[in-house]
């Protein structure tokens, strides 16, 4: 399976956002855009999609920006996953005749691999994307981005 560009971009945020949220000022859609070559127009669907769910917490204004709104550790990757690839099956055997769809087993073999996929994900939290040198490194990068924007100020 290949999660979508939408997906993957959401997992990035939620990452950078786990311990950006914690330093003193908060991350900015042009920062986190800047930091992983996103296109700014996609970030701000993906950020306004998980701010509907209540994964992120958006202020507007001057001194505004994003943070995560739920606890890292109570976050799991797989039902973000769910919730951003959406509800799909990996095939749709309804789209198209097909001479085997009587005694196929492909839909129900891939409707197994889909489970174990969420399933394996299911066991990890954002905390667990963040740990060790990850954790540090989004520190780091939060920290230099906010020293470069005092620069300019």
């Amino acid at each position: 399976m290949r999660v979508t560009q939408f997906s993957d971009i959401g997992l990035r945020v939620l990452i950078y956002l786990s311990k950006a949220s914690n330093e003193r000022a908060p991350a900015t859609i042009a920062e986190i855009a800047g930091q992983f070559d996103i296109a700014v127009n996609h970030l701000v669907k993906v950020v306004g999609h998980m701010a509907r769910v209540g994964w992120i917490q958006a202020t507007r204004g001057r001194n505004g920006g994003i943070r995560l709104a739920v606890e890292p550790d109570t976050l799991h990757i797989g039902s973000v996953l769910r919730e951003l690839e959406g509800d799909a099956e990996l095939i749709d055997c309804n789209a198209r005749q097909c001479s085997l769809s009587q005694d196929c087993r492909l839909r129900s073999a891939l409707d197994e691999g889909l489970k174990a996929f969420y399933d394996a994900l299911d066991r990890y939290t954002l905390s667990d994307m963040t740990a060790g040198g990850t954790g540090e490194k989004i520190v780091r990068m939060h920290r230099a981005f906010l020293q470069k924007s005092l620069q300019f100020a």
